[in-house]
């Protein structure tokens, strides 16, 4: 019998202890940590990079984390509504949401956008589990602006249908559709519920998977990353004109939702394969996280 020679398996041995070496003492700290992840841009458009994503959330909930998965789906919405022939019109960046193309938001955001998002997650095992805003009153909502239409502002969380699930070891999916007291549904940004969910929850993290690579000092820079700021921080960047464009709605939302009561907000790329296991479990991280305060004292700068 000859010796099997095994082929190339991408990491040396010591590569690959040493990452798991490294990963151990994050996976005990945050273990029965609530972590909420916005799921958006294109890993949910990229079929590889949504069944990555998948495996990560598997993964956190399989080493003793309680992951919450909160999703929007502009992108599909647009997609269908040029399919049925329905223009859409934008204000300030939102869409003018008639009684019509609320339907189809709610069709594609608890039946399509959020069903891919289970049924990847349940490839891995019976975990996750469906939710729209609308359910167990989860998102109370009001209207943003008569002009807007159904888009709404969160009023209120009440989050005692994701806790039952996740005591029971369950992965909530979100989808962002909220209600009023009269049962009127309403559209509400998704990155908006992940935070305001994250406060109510007193997450450990929240963390948004977007198009870019972290929090940019200048936005022609890729490599101008800012890995960790303060709110203090943050507000100032925001204030002086540091940050402009896109960057704005984003840091706004990790600004928001720190101070709605969770420890940390992450800005990542979910470009990159694996991007969660890198930035929670390595001792570097790879995005941008927002904090409170970053003096050891624990004063806010």
């Amino acid at each position: 019998m000859t010796d099997q020679v095994l082929p190339d398996r991408g990491f040396s041995p010591e590569r690959r202890t040493q990452a798991l070496i490294e990963a151990l003492p994050y996976i005990q700290q945050f273990r029965g940590a609530v972590v909420v992840v916005k799921f958006g841009g294109n890993a949910m458009i990229d079929p590889q990079l949504a069944e990555t994503f998948a495996e990560d959330i598997v993964l956190l909930r399989s080493v003793g984390m309680r992951p919450v998965v909160v999703h929007g789906g502009g992108p599909q919405i647009g997609e269908l509504l040029a399919r049925l022939g329905k223009e859409t019109a934008f204000v300030d960046g939102l869409r003018v949401t008639d009684a019509e193309t609320l339907d189809v938001a709610r069709m594609v955001l608890v039946g399509k956008v959020g069903r891919d998002i289970v049924g990847a997650i349940n490839v891995h095992g019976a975990y996750a589990v469906g939710l729209s805003g609308e359910d167990g009153g989860l998102i109370q909502a009001r209207a943003r602006d008569e002009a807007l239409g159904f888009v709404g502002d969160i009023e209120a969380v009440n989050p005692g249908i994701v806790r039952r699930l996740l005591a029971e070891e369950m992965i909530p999916v979100v989808s962002t559709i909220g209600s009023d007291s009269t049962g009127q549904a309403y559209n509400i940004n998704a990155d908006t519920v992940a935070g305001a969910l994250a406060g109510a929850l007193a997450a450990e993290k929240v963390i948004y998977l977007s198009d870019v690579p972290g929090l940019l000092a200048d936005v022609d820079d890729p490599t101008s990353i800012v890995a960790k700021a303060s709110i203090g921080k943050a507000t100032e960047m925001l204030a002086d004109g540091t940050i402009t464009g896109g960057m704005i709605p984003k840091l706004t939302a990790c600004i928001d939702a720190v101070e709605a009561g969770a420890q940390s907000a992450h800005m990542l790329d979910g470009r990159v394969p694996h991007v969660l296991l890198l930035e929670l479990f390595t001792e570097r991280g790879i995005g941008t996280m927002i904090t409170r305060n970053l003096d050891p004292s624990g004063a806010t700068p």
